[in-house]
C-alpha cells in the first residue's frame, strides 16, 4: 500500500512538472507571438556566430547578376551595419535572401514594385505576416555557423554512395530464414553471420554520412514549412505559390520514409530512451535501413539542387519583404517610396544615415556631378554615404530613408574606405588607383547609367600630382556619362572643375574657443578651414600653431611653401 501511495505521488509530482513546463512555454509562445504583432524590434537582437556571418553571403554568391554591389562599395559603405540593422528574419534563408538583395540592385523596375505588393500585403494583414514569421522560425537555421550551400557543396565529398549492397545482404537473410525449417544449424550461422557483419560495417559507413544528416534535417524542414505555404495563399504572391508548388512536388521522394535517417534515436541504442527507438535503432543496424533510405534521399538530392534553391529563394523573398516591412516601422526618422525616372540625375531631399539616432537631414538635385569641400569632420564623408545608401536601398528594398527620393536605375559604385593591401604587396595609393579605374572599365561597358561615390580624391600622393590626376580623373568621369559625387580638401578643383561638377561645401562655426558643426549642406565651395584650429584646441605648442598658420597665409599670398 505504502508502495502505490509512493508511487502515486511521483506520478503527480511528474505531471504537476510536466503542466506546469506546458504552461510556461505556452505562455511564452503567446507573449513571442504578441511580439510579433506590436512590435518587431526584438528580432533584430541576434548574435551572429563569426562563422556563420562569413556564410551569410552564401545564396548571393550562388546567384550572380549583372549590376550587383561589389566588396568595395559594400565594405566602404558599411553595409554589413546596415544588413545588421535591417535583419528582422527568423530563418537562414531570410537572412540569406536578404543579404542577397542589399547586394543586388534591382534592374526591372516590375521586380521592384511586385517587392513592394509584397511589403505592402503584410503590412495590411497582419495575421498571414504572423503565420508566415512562426513557420520561417520553424524553419530556422541549418547549423550555427554554416549554409545549407555549405553542406549541399560538400555533398560531392560522399561520392557515389548506393544501397545495392545492402539490399542484396538482406535478400540473403530470406533464403537462411527459410533454411532454419531444413537445417537449424546452418541456418542460425549463416543469419548471425550477416548480422554480425552488418552491424560491424553499420558504424563505420554512419559515421561518413553523420555530418550531412544536419543538411538533410534542413531540407525536409523546408519541404514541411513550404507544404504549410501552400495552405496559406498570398494572393500578391501568385508566382510564387505556383513555384512553390512545382518545387515541392518534384522533391516528394525526399520526405518518403526519411523517419529512418532523421528519427532522434538514430546513432548508438537507446540513445532516444524510447524502447520503439530501442527496437529501431537494432534494425537500422541490422538491416541497414537508414544507409539504404540515405542513399536514395541523397541521389534525390543531388538530381534537385535547383529545386532547394528554388525553394529557398521563394522562403527568403517573403521573408525579405517582410523584413522590409519591420525596418520601415522603425524607421523613426520617417521613409519614402523612390520614384524612378529617365532623367539623368538625383533628387533627394531631407534624406538621413539609417544607423544615426539623431540625424542631420540634408537635400540635394542635380544634374551634373558633384564636388564636396569643407573642413575636417565637417559631414563630407557621412552625406557621401547618405546620398549612396539612399541609392542603394531605393533599387534594392524600395525603401529610402528620405522625404523623397527621384533618379534613374544606377549602376553604383564607391571609392572611399580604401586601405592598403599588405597581403598583396601594394600602396594605398595603388589601391584607389585600380578602385577609381573599376568604375571608368564599367563606364567603357557601357553598363548604363553610374551613380559613384569618391572620397578624398587620390590622398595616397603628393599635394601637386594629386590635384593634376584628380581634376583629369573627375574630368574623365564626367565625360563618361557618370553621375559622381566627390569629396576634396583640395580647394583648388572647385575652381578647376566648376564648369563640369556643381560645388557643395560642408562649414563649421568657432564659438568660444570651440569648433561646431551644423552638418548642413550648403551650395558653393568652402570658404573655412580648421585643421590648424583643431591642433589649436587640442592643446598643441601655441608656436607651433602661430607658424603654421603664418605658413599657411604666405602660400595662399605668394602660391609657395616656404619654412
Amino acid at each position: 500500500m505504502e508502495y502505490l501511495i509512493m508511487l502515486s505521488a511521483l506520478a503527480a509530482m511528474l505531471l504537476a512538472v510536466f503542466l506546469l513546463e506546458a504552461a510556461r512555454a505556452s505562455r511564452q509562445e503567446k507573449q513571442y507571438v504578441r511580439r510579433l504583432y506590436e512590435s518587431c524590434e526584438t528580432l533584430r537582437e541576434k548574435k551572429y556566430d563569426p562563422g556563420r556571418y562569413e556564410s551569410i553571403d552564401s545564396y548571393y554568391r550562388r546567384h550572380p547578376e549583372q549590376g550587383q554591389i561589389d566588396d568595395i562599395t559594400w565594405n566602404d559603405l558599411g553595409m554589413d551595419d546596415i544588413f545588421r540593422r535591417m535583419n528582422y528574419t527568423l530563418s537562414a534563408s531570410g537572412e540569406e535572401y536578404l543579404y542577397y538583395t542589399l547586394r543586388s540592385p534591382g534592374r526591372k523596375t516590375q521586380e521592384l514594385d511586385h517587392l513592394e505588393e509584397t511589403v505592402s500585403y503584410f503590412g495590411a494583414h497582419p495575421d498571414d505576416r504572423v503565420r508566415i514569421q512562426l513557420l520561417m522560425r520553424k524553419l530556422g537555421n541549418p547549423g550555427k555557423k554554416y549554409s545549407l550551400y555549405d553542406y549541399l557543396d560538400n555533398l560531392d565529398y560522399l561520392g557515389e554512395r548506393s544501397g545495392r549492397g545492402s539490399i542484396l545482404r538482406d535478400l540473403l537473410f530470406i533464403p537462411f530464414t527459410i533454411l532454419l525449417f531444413y537445417n537449424v544449424t546452418v541456418g542460425v550461422l549463416g543469419l548471425t553471420a550477416l548480422a554480425l557483419f552488418h552491424i560491424v560495417t553499420y558504424f563505420r559507413e554512419k559515421g561518413e554520412i553523420e555530418p550531412y544528416i544536419t543538411s538533410f534535417a534542413y531540407v525536409l524542414r523546408l519541404l514541411d514549412v513550404c507544404a504549410a505555404l501552400e495552405k496559406n495563399s498570398i494572393p500578391v504572391c501568385g508566382g510564387e505559390w505556383e513555384a512553390l508548388r512545382r518545387h515541392r512536388q518534384s522533391m516528394k521522394a525526399m520526405r518518403r520514409n526519411s523517419f529512418w535517417v532523421m528519427s532522434p534515436g538514430r546513432g548508438t541504442s537507446g540513445a532516444s530512451g524510447s524502447p520503439v527507438e530501442i527496437l529501431m535503432d537494432y534494425i537500422r543496424m541490422v538491416f541497414h535501413v537508414d544507409l539504404i533510405k540515405f542513399s536514395f534521399m541523397l541521389k534525390h538530392l543531388r538530381g534537385h539542387i535547383e529545386d532547394v534553391d528554388g525553394l529557398i529563394g521563394i522562403v527568403g523573398f517573403l521573408e525579405t519583404a517582410i523584413a522590409v516591412w519591420a525596418f520601415r516601422q522603425s524607421a523613426s526618422e520617417g521613409y519614402c517610396l523612390p520614384e524612378f525616372t529617365d532623367e539623368f540625375g538625383v533628387e533627394l531631399k531631407e534624406g538621413y544615415h539609417p544607423l544615426l539616432e539623431k540625424p542631420v537631414k540634408n537635400s540635394i538635385a542635380t544634374r551634373k556631378g558633384v564636388l564636396l569641400t569643407g573642413s575636417n569632420a565637417s559631414g563630407k564623408s557621412t552625406f557621401l554615404k547618405t546620398a549612396a545608401l539612399n541609392a542603394i536601398l531605393a533599387q534594392t528594398v524600395h525603401t529610402c530613408t528620405a522625404a523623397s527620393y527621384r533618379a534613374p536605375l544606377f549602376y553604383i559604385y564607391s571609392s572611399m574606405a580604401l586601405r592598403d593591401d599588405l597581403g598583396g604587396g601594394e600602396s594605398y595609393y595603388i589601391v584607389e588607383i585600380r578602385a577609381l579605374k573599376r568604375i571608368l572599365d564599367a563606364a567603357a561597358r557601357g553598363e548604363g547609367p553610374i551613380l559613384c561615390f569618391v572620397d578624398e580624391v587620390l590622398r595616397g600622393t603628393n599635394t601637386v600630382e594629386r590635384i593634376a590626376a584628380s581634376a583629369q580623373i573627375l574630368a574623365s568621369l564626367e565625360n563618361s556619362g557618370i553621375l559622381c559625387f566627390a569629396a576634396t580638401h583640395d580647394i583648388e578643383l572647385t575652381d578647376l572643375l566648376g564648369d563640369r561638377l556643381e560645388n557643395y561645401h560642408f562649414e563649421e562655426e568657432v564659438r568660444e574657443g570651440d569648433v561646431a558643426f551644423n552638418y548642413r549642406l550648403l551650395e558653393g565651395k568652402a570658404t573655412t578651414r580648421n585643421a590648424i584650429r583643431l591642433l589649436e584646441m587640442m592643446g598643441y605648442d601655441p608656436q607651433i600653431i602661430e607658424r603654421a598658420n603664418a605658413q599657411a597665409q604666405r602660400f595662399l599670398d605668394t602660391g609657395e611653401w616656404s619654412l
